[in-house]
């Protein structure tokens, strides 16, 4: 059996280990700040293998840097000793029932940091879309996000050379205005640990949206170009979030702000086209289906931009012969001045392409033309046979304003509203809480939330927000599931941040801000659904409630050294008594990387408590004194993992035979204790 490591990986070493193996030239020996001689990566030689020409010496180059760059990238490898716990009484499961974890979705309550870290194993690279609108740098001093590294403002004048040669600074500190570099590095160190560890989490065709306002929009472009590479730039979104503008603006009254986009590997993503088309640009036609007015392609006619046809032979050189009485249509090989008068004669008409008094090729092949024929996607004008324009949706624009008009949508006349403002969202979260003021400051409006989800044709994935205040991504995912019968999955984290005591949530008996996106999440979801009864009777409007806390494992289980022999026996139950064993559960699939939200059947085998997660995939018994009857039943339903309690054996003989009935009954499943 082997043991569970119980914490997040060191992605520091991990990044030594693949370094050393491909350039093992580069690994030397240094004395780190114990006086230990450990093992490094000499930063010269590195360079020399991957440069192109003779490195010699410090150079000049260009790079995005700000003081204590290199804390943030040590705390985003940092390995931490911590778990996610459910919380069953805040949990809803998919059909609403409070209290069941019968859901796909995830809401974690805790530093987000915390969270990418737990959920690197399980949900590395299957998210595709993440959506943040993290704290805008708007003078405030502090972050909640109070990471171990935020400097203060002396740390930062000694870190960057803003005090003169006597000590005396050179800058006042106290202001935290633009003139302060700490103004930007504070908020800096804050983010670019969590983009780093946001990336691993993304698919390889998945994307990331920032919300951001113009204090540090040229600054996050720069981080992001360095964490997911400059050439995965998508582009940066206008967003009208408030068309009278802030009346406290100076000189501009500010009526937008921005949304940045990166892609993990923009060569792997693309976007659909989805804004609803105006009604005015559409008509209908024979058969009922509306088309678009202009922007037919030229199929056969008069035709410049094809190829002149240098074969007779070639697949995309045909007469096409239509009669429209009865819609047939003909095509025949015929060289340029030829016509088959009998057919014409028949009240055909004959249309081909040329340039020139040249025959130059259709724009496709007979075969795809003919199989456009049968679907009537063509339409004849005197001379020219075009494609018919079925799409009603246009490709979204990088400025986004708020407008409505009559629209067709999925093949009707419908008025649509493109809805950004941040008032709006407001006025939404006033009617839905039932209270007289906004719950949360400055919400997302979920129109703008379900017109970036919707960018992608898929309709069965996760979206993630680590930064989900309010939770209006999970609001719009539920809302955009209902419309298209789409399986998208959130999972939201957030900080319980408290609430201000003065504010109308506090009052109304909110403490945190995770409450009132939990019950964001559950108000909005009843409201979903009475308004949407035929149609949501399979969504999933549920959530399991998880929140970070300290391993469930007793400290001396990580740092054995600084016990001395007599506290060794903790050893016997390195379970923390507070613990539950569905705390370990979680724990476990954490470590293996199974889902959160995996199916579990809690069972019962020979009076033990028996965990099946996933159809059996994991089977889990964190009891004490586990008998053979237990390991053998256990064994026979060929889990490909079995975890147990490394002191949950009833003897030893059941100790010393527990490898003989897994290589008995199940030699290839994966025995694990903790």
């Amino acid at each position: 059996m082997e043991n569970l490591k119980m914490h997040t990986p060191d992605l520091a070493k991990e990044n030594f280990r693949k370094l050393a193996a491909m350039f093992p030239n580069a690994v030397t020996e240094t004395i780190n700040e114990d006086g230990k001689v450990v093992r490094a990566i000499d930063a010269d030689v590195l360079r020399q293998e991957i440069s192109e020409t003779v490195v010699e010496g410090a150079q000049e180059r260009y790079q995005f840097t700000w003081p204590d760059k290199k804390k943030s990238v040590v705390l985003a490898n940092q390995p931490i000793a911590k778990t996610l716990r459910l919380d069953r009484e805040k949990s809803v499961g998919r059909d609403g029932t409070l209290g069941s974890i019968d859901t796909e979705n995830i809401y974690i309550e805790g530093d987000n940091l915390d969270a990418l870290k737990l959920l690197q194993e399980t949900y590395l690279g299957k998210v595709k879309m993440i959506y943040i609108d993290p704290p805008y740098n708007t003078g405030s001093d502090a972050f909640v996000y109070d990471d171990d590294f935020t400097v203060t403002g002396t740390e930062f004048s000694e870190a960057s050379g803003q005090r003169d040669e006597d000590g005396n600074l050179l800058f006042d500190m106290r202001v935290n205005n633009e003139t302060n570099g700490r103004f930007h590095t504070d908020w800096l160190n804050m983010l670019y640990p969590r983009l780093r560890l946001a990336k691993d989490l993304l698919a390889d065709d998945g994307v990331i949206f920032i919300s951001i306002d113009d204090n540090e929009v040229e600054n996050l472009k720069k981080m992001c170009s360095e964490v997911f590479g400059q050439e995965n730039h998508v582009g940066l979104l206008s967003v009208e979030n408030n068309p009278k503008g802030r009346k406290n603006s100076a000189f501009i009254s500010v009526s937008s702000e921005y949304c940045l986009i990166f892609a993990k590997n923009k060569a792997n993503s693309y976007f659909v086209e989805n804004v609803p088309k105006k009604s005015s640009d559409m008509t209908l036609d024979d058969d009922g289906r509306y088309v678009h007015n202009s922007g037919k392609r030229v199929l056969v006619g008069e035709n410049s931009f094809n190829k002149f046809v240098t074969s007779p032979s070639s697949d995309k050189n045909y007469s096409v012969y239509f009669r429209k009485k009865d819609y047939s249509i003909l095509t025949h090989k015929e060289a340029f001045g030829e016509t088959d008068q009998a057919l014409i004669a028949d009240g055909y008409v004959k249309y081909f392409s040329y340039y020139k008094e040249k025959l130059v090729e259709n724009t496709y092949t007979e075969e795809k033309f003919l199989a456009l024929a049968k679907e009537k996607a063509l339409a004849f004008s005197k001379d020219k046979i075009y494609e018919k324009n079925f799409s009603d949706t246009i490709r979204m624009k990088s400025q986004l304003v708020n407008r409505e008009y009559e629209a067709i949508v999925r093949g009707e006349k419908k008025n649509f509203s493109m809805e950004l403002t941040t008032t709006g969202a407001g006025t939404y979260l006033k009617e839905l809480f039932g209270l007289s003021d906004v719950p949360f400051t400055a919400p997302k409006n979920t129109g703008f939330l379900k017109m970036l989800i919707s960018l992608f044709e898929e309709k069965d994935f996760y979206v993630l927000d680590f930064f989900s205040g309010s939770a209006s991504v999970a609001d719009a995912v539920m809302q955009l599931n209902v419309v298209d019968g789409g399986n998208r999955k959130f999972i939201m984290v957030q900080i319980p941040e408290a609430t201000d005591k003065k504010s109308v949530a506090y009052k109304a008996g909110y403490k945190t801000i995770c409450e009132i996106g939990e019950e964001r999440i559950r108000r909005a979801a009843k409201k979903i659904k009475a308004g949407n009864p035929s149609t949501t009777g399979d969504l999933d409007i549920g959530f399991r409630v998880f929140r970070v806390d300290s391993s469930n494992m007793e400290d001396v289980y990580y740092l054995p050294a600084d016990y001395d022999q007599g506290q060794m026996n903790i050893f016997v139950n390195n379970i923390k008594p507070d613990r539950t064993p569905e705390d370990l559960l979680f724990q476990v699939m954490l470590d293996l990387g199974i889902l959160l939200s995996s199916d579990i059947e809690e069972t019962e085998i020979s009076g033990k408590k028996v965990f099946s997660v996933a159809g059996g995939y994991l089977i889990a018994c964190f009891d004490s004194d586990v008998t053979e009857e237990t390991v053998k039943a256990i064994a026979q339903k060929k889990p490909f993992y079995a975890v147990f309690r490394d002191s949950g054996m009833a003897s030893d003989s059941v100790a010393t035979n527990f490898e003989q009935i897994f290589e008995t009954y199940s030699p290839k499943t994966q025995r694990k204790v903790l």
